[in-house]
């Protein structure tokens, strides 16, 4: 049962997908409708550099004479994402993200990218929390 205390780890989407700073939007695109996602960590050498979302991506392919295979994610992304550790309890992870009006967390342990936890991600914790 999902309580407040309950580490991010236990709902986090494991494993994500994640796109290079340097790569074009064209790219990250791809692999967002591919594997159905919102969000995408983008990393530098294997380390967390920013998160680029669905809607960054619409924002910047909407502008006149915007080329999705000219940009690079790093133009597009949100840089210094939000990372929080495993442990993380659920609760405060949720009092911040609705605090700071995060729509995602990237989560990292040593200095790894090992999950996701977004919005999706807080509504499975609070329907397991309501059964």
């Amino acid at each position: 049962m999902m309580t407040k205390t309950t580490p991010v780890r236990d709902y986090m989407t494991r494993h994500p997908h994640s796109v290079g700073r340097d790569q074009k939007l064209s790219t990250a695109h791809a692999l967002m409708r591919r594997y159905d996602l919102r969000h995408l960590p983008v990393l530098e050498a294997g380390h967390i550099v920013g998160l680029v979302s669905q809607r960054d991506l619409t924002l910047i392919e909407t502008l006149p004479d915007a080329v999705p295979d000219d940009i690079t994610v790093e133009e597009a992304m949100s840089p210094g994402a939000y990372t929080v550790p495993p442990t993380k309890p659920i609760g405060e992870l949720v009092d911040e993200m609705t605090a700071e009006k995060r729509d995602a967390a990237v989560v990292v342990e040593n200095n790894r990218v090992t999950g996701v936890f977004t919005t999706a991600e807080v509504l499975h914790a609070l329907a397991d929390a309501l059964k």
